[in-house]
């Protein structure tokens, strides 16, 4: 056996009752409170039907696209196109990660990797999946 090494008692975290900037820290939540608030969360996001994703970020990366195809061609986009566009995409997201997830439950885990993803698409195909 080799040398012994001395075992150090861990430090218990010292709760800090101010913050460098001036305000008291907040009292942290139980895991199951958080869990309720992430599970009403989710609740209130499925009985939604508005978009999840902003509408001037989404505009501009659509707008960024374009360009790159139409080799620096700046075209005008009706705010309805916009929006379909939009409204397209989420859905395919929402898809996409309601399918990835089911792997993510079948292979056991409840962590939803970007390997689940990846696996997702390619089940799919090329037609569906963006190949």
């Amino acid at each position: 056996m080799g040398p012994r090494r001395s075992r150090r008692k861990p430090e218990t975290p010292r709760r800090r009752t101010e913050s460098p900037s001036g305000e008291t820290s907040r009292p942290r939540t139980s895991g199951r409170a958080r869990r309720l608030r992430w599970l009403r969360e989710i609740r209130e996001l499925q009985k939604s039907t508005d978009l999840l994703l902003r509408k001037a970020p989404f505009s501009r990366v659509v707008r960024e696209i374009c360009a790159k195809f139409t080799r620096g061609v700046d075209f005008n986009w009706q705010a309805q196109a916009l929006l379909a566009l939009q409204e397209a995409a989420e859905a395919f997201l929402v898809h996409l990660f309601e399918d990835a997830y089911l792997l993510t439950l079948h292979a056991g885990r409840v962590t939803l990797f970007p390997k689940d993803v990846q696996l997702a698409r390619r089940i799919r195909g090329i037609e569906e999946g963006l190949g």
